[in-house]
């Protein structure tokens, strides 16, 4: 195949980029190289992927149309993944615009080149975040999205809603996965393990908030990446014939899917830190704090569609799993 995929210099977006190489497809990879964090990250991420001969990156912005469009006419993709995004819950607080700019009118962009080169499948990223501070767990599907707590999820829930009117006004296939905490090798600086493992190797305190109480789903990047492959292989139809339930808002005539990508193993904070100190044996100091706004009590994915229809297997347990990261980091920064 021939993949577009945005993001290309993101943490699940190089892993997807490298799997879809090794599987012998050609892929085009866009990112516009924000300085959201450390840049000369997202370079060395490219760099592991230039060593592929399938392999063809353009520093392109999914918010600048004309840009896009010439990159889906460079491409002439059979399938696109659209990683790209302003990411990171605390920050959409802070700079609320750049949320909207990037996750809501790059995603329009995305749809109407995908609408415009009849895409085959069009596969993005929704996020866990999408149901807010809901005490039903575990999250199905079919969950209530319609309370977001941050900025950030109500932007991903947007593009969930965008990508059903592109799938019912013109049968473009579109799937949503819904991802939960993703970790592993390559991570964002900005995430919990990641910040842990920069403090804890450095002698500081790591701050813990709402005291290591709340629990997430966190998942290996590993099954984040088996799952989107997998699923990139399996474009929704068309079901005429379905019964649409008000009560189910996932149920859809049109081309139209939701997934949840997560562990089904949820871990609590406190937990995660000690797995941590024994990856690097080291003992960890802490700073108790309350919860952090945006942030929700818990997370825990409902994967039985995924499971059912594409055969979805996460297997990496969280031992394994942050011994994996702290060898990457360790390695990458010489620590």
């Amino acid at each position: 195949m021939r993949v577009l995929l945005s993001g290309v210099a993101g943490f699940i977006g190089m892993h997807v980029a490298e799997r879809l190489l090794r599987e012998g497809n050609e892929v085009l990879g866009l990112d516009n190289l924000n300085t959201y964090y450390d840049v000369s990250l997202k370079q060395s991420r490219l760099n592991l992927l230039r060593r592929f001969k399938n392999f063809t990156f353009s520093e392109k912005d999914v918010r600048d149309n004309k840009n896009l469009s010439g990159a889906f006419d460079a491409c002439e993709p059979d399938c696109v993944v659209h990683l790209a995004a302003q990411a990171g819950v605390r920050h959409s607080i802070e700079n609320p615009r750049e949320y909207v700019s990037t996750n809501v009118a790059g995603t329009l962009n995305i749809l109407e080149e995908c609408k415009r080169k009849t895409v085959t499948h069009l596969v993005y990223a929704s996020s866990s975040s999408v149901y807010g501070a809901s005490n039903d767990l575990p999250f199905s599907i079919s969950s209530d999205t319609n309370h977001p707590v941050s900025l950030y999820a109500a932007t991903k829930k947007a593009t969930e809603m965008m990508a059903h009117s592109y799938s019912d006004s013109f049968g473009l296939p579109t799937t949503g996965l819904r991802l939960f905490t993703v970790y592993g090798p390559w991570g964002r600086p900005d995430m919990a393990l990641f910040k842990f493992t920069r403090k804890i190797l450095s002698g500081e305190p790591i701050d813990v908030y709402n005291h290591g109480l709340h629990q997430r789903d966190f998942t290996y990047i590993d099954d984040i990446v088996d799952g989107i492959c997998r699923v990139l292989n399996h474009p929704p139809k068309e079901r005429q014939d379905l019964l649409v339930s008000n009560s189910n808002p996932i149920i859809s005539q049109a081309p139209f899917q939701i997934y949840n990508l997560g562990n089904n193993q949820p871990v609590k904070l406190l937990d995660l830190i000690n797995v941590l100190s024994d990856a690097l044996d080291l003992e960890v100091k802490t700073r108790m704090l309350g919860p952090q706004i945006g942030d929700v009590p818990d997370t825990l994915a409902d994967i039985t569609e995924s499971i059912r229809d594409f055969g979805y297997s996460p297997e990496t347990r969280i031992e394994k799993g942050v011994g994996s990261f702290v060898k990457w980091y360790r390695e990458y920064y010489d620590f």
